[in-house]
């Protein structure tokens, strides 16, 4: 079929559904002079009165009903096609790349994946673990996972946890070979897992308060560790104290696996930030992750 043939359908039908070329015309987006002009066409072409006309109404003759029954299925159809492309092409689609620490994964996307991936199909999530300070610009990352307090000031940060609390830990059995610390201070006589920070290579110091005023332990240990998942399951074989998220060891604590101790001192930091560059043209799919993870009070997510 012609283009032009196709128009002259498309217009046959619309004037026989409304029953009127004042009202078709509108639905078209043309003139009724130029509608009336279309079906005058198709009729010569054809041989047939498809409409009769009177001052009143428009009416299909029984030629034009004909071709009614016999075109309108193949034009609802092509509607409906259109409808369901369009709304795969609205469907954000795309690979999105983030780099996060380890915990993170537990405490943020882990529960969240899930029901986001089922109504996303086409959006591929790829998280990356590393503790460190990533730049995420030089290793063409969409984004990354950091506490509120360490993003940069040059990043755009979107709040995707509520705030994160640490404890220190350690199993009954360690307990019961080892004295149990009363103070920050304290650790310094205990076998602790230490943390290796990737950006500067050094040891992470656990950070405590007491009456607003905040200091870090540095501690020892036969054991260090990259990530804090290892360090939570040294703790729960027995090895050393760790000091970890609240949340991340909140289980293994009730079901008494593991203790925390001096939980008086223990600090609350600002939740987990999404923090990427401040750019313009964000894919579809990322600017659809980054909503669908930002963090809404009273939500608890």
């Amino acid at each position: 079929m012609r283009r032009d043939e196709f128009t002259e359908m498309r217009a046959f039908l619309e004037v026989a559904r409304e029953r009127s070329f004042t009202r078709a015309a509108v639905k078209l987006g043309v003139t009724r002079s130029a509608l009336s002009h279309t079906i005058r066409a198709l009729e010569e072409r054809l041989g047939v009165r498809l409409l009769a006309r009177t001052t009143r109404d428009v009416a299909p003759t029984a030629m034009g009903e004909r071709l009614v029954q016999s075109i309108e299925h193949h034009f609802e159809g092509i509607s409906a096609e259109i409808t369901a492309l369009k709304a795969l092409s609205d469907k954000p689609s795309g690979h999105v790349r983030i780099v996060c620490p380890d915990d993170a994964i537990e405490l943020v996307f882990r529960d969240r994946l899930k029901p986001f991936l089922r109504e996303y199909t086409d959006i591929q999530v790829e998280l990356i673990v590393d503790n460190g300070f990533t730049n995420i610009v030089e290793r063409q990352y969409d984004a990354g996972v950091r506490l509120g307090e360490a993003i940069a000031r040059d990043m755009v940060a979107v709040r995707i946890g509520p705030d994160v609390s640490y404890s220190v830990v350690g199993s009954p059995e360690y307990f019961e070979r080892y004295p149990v610390p009363e103070s920050p201070q304290d650790l310094t006589t205990h076998n602790c897992v230490n943390l290796r920070l990737p950006t500067s290579g050094g040891l992470y110091a656990w950070e405590f308060q007491e009456y607003g005023r905040e200091f870090s332990v540095r501690v020892d240990g036969q054991l260090v560790y990259s990530n804090i998942g290892s360090a939570v399951d040294a703790a729960l074989d027995g090895m050393g104290i760790a000091y970890a998220p609240t949340d991340l060891i909140r289980g293994y604590v009730n079901d008494g696996h593991l203790r925390e101790v001096i939980k008086d001192w223990c600090p609350t930091f600002q939740g987990y930030h999404l923090y990427y560059p401040n750019k313009r043209n964000h894919s579809p799919a990322f600017s659809t992750f980054v909503d669908a993870f930002r963090f809404r009070l009273g939500t608890g997510y």
